[in-house]
């Protein structure tokens, strides 16, 4: 009985780090892969002066290669001649094709049987065309063919079909999935969702959820598949959601993974005829991500300082900065004198919304050491922030309080905000004498005469 206690604690403590890793996980504003975000801004603009929702595979594809993720050559043929030729212009370097239909009146082309696989010769293609639109008109005579996709068949016998895909929740906005894909998807039901943003940490999770994640590792004679490459996948899909607020749903089904790497055989994106085709930042993510777009160098004092917005690992960097700030600066930060900082506290200073709040560290470059910060909390409207500011007193009289300021001043102007003001204690000269200087309207608490209102029109 006893071994049963001890390994439901090990489970529990598992489970807890688990957790733990996940709260100190801030996906970063973009993957590492060079991004085409003008070019996938002209496709989604082109379809909506169109007045369409769904874009042509070809369209989809062009999307989501413009994120890095890999799709197979593809050429569009008007006719079932042009078909003819595409696939003569392929079979050279690949021994079958595929004709796909291209119709603005077809969602899913299966539903037509709109796909032909194992073309081997050009004449197959011109009548692997012509037995489509044959079939599409049978299906529905109104419906118009507006060509067909001639691509190299995928075929990697050891791998495995997976599907990537974004939906819109009600509540919590854009979901991403995971899981078993191909044409089976909805009978094997092996998926799983999370929001983005995501990093390679969370795309990692994610996969381990489902049952084909643990077939990705490989077993007896059957290789693992490339792991970091279906991460990216997953990273650039969420970064697709994050700089385009007007991307509706996604399927990439399927995605061929294998030793090699990945390819998406098949694509399809809806978009939201009624929103603005701009690149993000999505408010709709019930996850904001990291705005590392922040972030800059500066020197000072012949220092050098990192300011980024902060991080929840940045929890670790208080206690030495706490210990090397007077009682009397905390005093002024914090308007009352405190001894201690719970880690509850320290939590809630480091773990921000950065819809609703914002901070930013200045580090030395040198030691990593927590130099100072400052921040931001919006009000319910989105117009009016209180604002914080502690540079650590040593440090003082070097200008790191005004950097920090200054980029707080620029961010929240950026953010669309009106105004910011701070309570600042009578006592405090320096602040005060700060805050004129910065241009700052200062006036008296009208409920607590030591204290003194500082605001700045933005």
């Amino acid at each position: 009985m006893l071994d049963k206690y001890v390994a439901l604690a090990a489970s529990y403590l598992a489970r807890w780090s688990k957790a733990q890793e996940a709260l100190v996980c801030v996906p970063p504003i973009e993957s590492q892969v060079p991004l085409q975000r003008g070019f996938v801004q002209s496709i989604f603009r082109k379809v909506t002066a169109e007045g369409r929702r769904m874009l042509a595979e070809p369209e989809a594809k062009a999307v989501i290669a413009a994120y890095g993720i890999p799709v197979p050559q593809t050429v569009v043929a008007k006719t079932a001649e042009e078909a003819e030729a595409a696939a003569r212009s392929l079979v050279a370097s690949a021994p079958k094709v595929v004709v796909k239909l291209i119709s603005k009146s077809v969602t899913h082309k299966s539903d037509v049987d709109g796909v032909v696989l194992d073309i081997r010769t050009p004449l197959a293609a011109r009548q692997a065309a012509e037995s489509i639109a044959a079939r599409l008109e049978v299906h529905d005579p109104t419906a118009v063919v507006d060509g067909f996709a001639v691509q190299p068949m995928v075929e990697r016998r050891q791998g495995w079909e997976l599907i990537l895909g974004v939906t819109r929740d009600p509540i919590f906005g854009p979901v991403i999935l995971f899981g078993s894909g191909g044409i089976s998807v909805e009978v094997v039901a092996d998926t799983a969702v999370a929001l983005p943003p995501l990093d390679a940490v969370l795309a990692g999770d994610l996969i381990d959820q489902t049952r084909v994640g643990k077939l990705l590792a490989g077993f007896r004679n059957q290789p693992a598949a490339d792991r970091k490459a279906v991460c990216n996948a997953l990273t650039a899909l969420s970064q697709i959601i994050v700089d385009f607020p007007c991307v509706l749903s996604m399927d990439i089904n399927p995605l061929v993974a294998s030793a090699e790497g990945v390819i998406a055989v098949d694509a399809r994106i809806e978009i939201d005829l009624q929103a603005v085709v701009l690149p993000g930042p999505n408010r709709d993510l019930a996850i904001h991500r990291y705005p590392s777009d922040w972030e800059k160098q500066i020197a000072l004092a012949d220092r050098l300082y990192h300011l980024r917005p902060i991080r929840p690992a940045d929890a670790a960097l208080y206690p030495d900065f706490l210990a090397k700030t007077s009682s009397t600066d905390i005093r002024f930060r914090f308007l009352s004198s405190r001894k201690h900082f719970q880690d509850q506290m320290l939590v809630r200073l480091t773990q921000v919304d950065y819809e609703r709040e914002m901070a930013f560290v200045a580090l030395d470059k040198q030691t990593g050491a927590l130099a100072g910060i400052a921040r931001l909390y919006a009000d319910p409207d989105h117009e009016v922030a209180e604002y914080g500011l502690l540079v650590r007193t040593d440090l003082q009289g070097h200008g790191l309080g005004w950097a920090l300021l200054s980029h707080l001043r620029d961010y929240a102007a950026a953010d669309g905000l009106q105004r910011i003001e701070g309570l600042v204690l009578s006592d405090n000269a320096k602040m005060l004498r700060m805050c004129r200087e910065f241009g700052f309207a200062i006036s008296t608490h009208p409920a607590d005469a030591s204290l003194r209102i500082a605001t700045l029109v933005l």
